[in-house]
């Protein structure tokens, strides 16, 4: 029996909590976290919070993290699901062209999919969200609709095959019924 993996996508300058709380619940959930990126190489990760006086989000420099696998070297076909991880990494990696292709393969083969904060620009610029409700960061919500989508702003927004939050803070919302599909792909693939 192969093993069930799945994909967190990253990039420098991800967001430490929107990428570490799928990371460690998908192992809870007997799941292998294939982290991917532009290349194979350790990517450093970023806190993200708006602090009091504020009107923008303060970053500082969080956790690194090493990447499994790059964009180009990944067969979707081995995944059970994909997970969109926010920060400013999504901005930057999502002119990526296998990053693309990988995504419009995952939507087309209706594979649990899961995004947020600015984890949207990426499924956003594939050019998936048409008539698509989804949850994301405020100030993205531009990026989804400019490409279709209908913003929500809710803590947990499921729409197809696609789960999403607008911030870390919504983790504990759309998560579980992320894994609940990925557990329902895994029993459908037999593994």
């Amino acid at each position: 029996m192969s093993e069930a993996k799945v994909l967190l996508i990253v990039g420098d300058a991800t967001e430490t909590v929107d990428t570490l709380y799928p990371f460690y619940r998908l192992i809870e959930g007997g799941y292998k976290p294939i982290v991917a990126a532009p290349e194979k190489r350790k990517y450093q990760m970023v806190l993200h919070e708006v602090k009091p006086g504020w009107t923008i989000t303060k970053e500082w420099e969080g956790y690194s993290i090493d990447a499994d696998i790059a964009f180009k070297d990944i067969n979707p076909e081995e995944y059970v699901g994909i997970f969109f991880s926010g920060g400013r990494a999504p901005e930057y990696i999502r002119e990526d062209a296998d990053l693309l292709r990988i995504t419009k393969w995952f939507w087309e083969q209706k594979k649990p999919c899961a995004s947020v904060c600015h984890g949207v620009e990426i499924p956003a610029r594939a050019d998936i969200v048409k008539g698509l409700r989804m949850a994301t960061v405020a100030k993205c919500k531009f990026d989804l609709e400019i490409c279709g989508g209908i913003y929500v702003n809710e803590p947990c927004v499921i729409d197809q095959h696609m789960y999403s939050g607008r911030t870390y803070h919504d983790s504990g919302h759309f998560i579980g019924p992320w894994i609940k599909a990925l557990d329902a792909e895994r029993a459908k693939m037999g593994i």
